[in-house]
């Protein structure tokens, strides 16, 4: 499912212009990013699941084919994390 897709569907159930929920969707997404992006906070969203930052440490990798080794930086990466009604759910 695409986000217009979500955007048309969301505007037939609520009977709301399309162009309205466009920008609350895109408002929407743009506030997780703020969070997790630039205040390095996770999102949690009750029944749905967790926008959280996961931090992966420094390492050392190899290229095999050169037969090299190089340092990949720490870093934090975004993540998703359902909870578990929504987990069970998708096993049924």
């Amino acid at each position: 499912m695409t986000k217009a897709e979500i955007v048309k569907t969301i505007a037939m159930q609520t009977g709301v212009n399309a162009k309205e929920v466009s920008v609350v969707v895109e408002s929407f997404m743009e506030e997780i990013r703020t969070s997790l992006a630039n205040n390095k906070e996770n999102v949690y969203l009750r029944g749905f699941g967790s926008f959280i930052v996961k931090h992966r440490a420094q390492k050392t990798a190899r290229n095999i084919s050169k037969n090299t080794t190089l340092v990949i930086e720490a870093h934090d990466l975004p993540a998703f994390k359902p909870c578990k009604s929504f987990i069970d759910r998708m096993d049924k």
